[in-house]
């Protein structure tokens, strides 16, 4: 069993084992309550999570800087004075279902309990809001792992930059070397998507060439291996990090990976403004026929209305726009109710699946697609010509 959350209350009290027995039959999860103890075992499939409770205070050298989270996560943990710790078998077969089944009991604890959750493998602490979404909401490989950038040796390209997390899933870190400031934010959607295979047990095969979404080439090797070829980086660089990593390397072995990072960095690139305001008018022109048609709308019709609009994310501690998707499901008054298509790129403020609502002024782009085919602009200005009045 590896333990891998705790659960830290502000209360020294655990919960009462009857709130938590009737709290799990909803859940439809298998609850045993300890023989010897306030602790429980819960069953699921494919999943065994026992659960051992404590009464301690949150221990003094556990300083904010040991752990990410917000604000009020931090002094939450802080405030803790008992702890349930979460411990589980790794899954061979689908590494995300015992995971899943700790963060239900940590979401059914804090439901109970004022506190927070510690993920002891990413050194992450969510606040109990952060877990429901977690656990209802699409999967996002940001809310099990972390990345850091290290500079370990001197130049344009000093930076390794790697994972912490991993392990939960019953898979090695990922690791890349020789990287700059500007391949930071393509660096990390590049390994935030190679860690979600490996998280859904889909890793790639070792020591063979492989493809990105964006079909560059890269192995993975393991980093026993790969960092015999490092030149110029000190060992005592890897103090602290003395586990086992998978390093992504170019399909020759070797550690030059710009071009495998070329096309992420297109992802960031900013709209332009003059755009952005291009397609705001021409959207607002568009919106009300695409209103009207999205109203009249067919039970069993295979449309599907979409809208792009800003929302604001604050990626460490700085203010920024981004432009997301929305699957519209309602619209009343002046105001659209969605579903988030795509997260924000930056930080899970706004998460894929989340419901959102956005005034109709907002919106700058409008979509239609049609049994998962995504419209051509001719095709949507054609439908929506036919809502107009004559």
């Amino acid at each position: 069993m590896k333990e891998v959350y705790l659960v830290g209350l502000e209360s020294d009290a655990p919960v009462p084992a009857d709130s938590l027995a009737a709290a799990f039959e909803i859940e439809e999860l298998a609850f045993t309550p300890s023989p010897d103890g306030p602790g429980f075992t819960v069953e699921a499939e494919d999943a065994h999570v026992e659960v051992v409770f404590e009464s301690r205070t949150a221990p003094p050298e556990w300083t904010s800087d040991l752990f990410s989270g917000s604000e009020p996560a931090l002094e939450a943990l802080g405030r803790a004075r008992s702890f349930y710790r979460l411990a589980f078998e790794m899954s061979p077969v689908q590494p995300t279902v015992p995971v899943f089944a700790a963060l239900v009991c940590a979401r059914v604890l804090l439901a109970h309990s004022t506190g927070v959750l510690v993920d002891i493998t990413s050194s992450k602490v969510h606040e109990s809001d952060d877990v429901v979404e977690i656990t209802e909401l699409d999967f996002d490989i940001r809310d099990h792992v972390n990345l850091h950038a290290v500079e370990v040796i001197e130049g344009e390209t000093p930076l390794w930059v790697h994972s912490h997390g991993m392990e939960k899933f019953g898979a090695r870190d990922l690791e890349i070397f020789h990287l700059g400031e500007q391949d930071l934010l393509p660096a990390e959607a590049f390994l935030h998507e190679l860690c979600t295979d490996l998280a859904f047990g889909q890793a790639p095969p070792l020591r063979t060439q492989m493809g990105t979404s964006e079909g560059q080439a890269f192995m993975l090797v393991p980093s026993e291996e790969a960092r015999n070829n490092l030149l110029g980086v000190p060992l005592d660089a890897f103090e602290g990090h003395e586990g086992l990593f998978l390093t992504v390397v170019s399909p020759q072995g070797r550690h030059n990976t710009a071009e495998l990072l070329r096309p992420f960095r297109e992802r960031f690139v900013q709209e332009p403004t003059e755009r952005t305001e291009t397609m705001h008018r021409e959207s607002q022109a568009l919106l009300p026929a695409f209103k009207s048609r999205l109203l009249r709308r067919g039970l069993m019709e295979p449309l599907t209305f979409l809208v792009r609009a800003p929302f604001e994310t604050h990626p460490e501690g700085r203010s920024t726009t981004e432009q997301l998707w929305l699957e519209v499901l309602s619209w009343d008054d002046a105001i659209i109710v969605g579903r988030l298509v795509d997260g924000a790129v930056h930080t899970t403020e706004w998460r894929k699946g989340a419901h959102v609502e956005v005034p109709e002024t907002d919106v700058n782009a409008l979509a239609l697609s049609r049994e998962g085919r995504t419209l051509e602009d001719d095709e949507v200005r054609a439908l929506l010509d036919a809502e107009r009045p004559m």
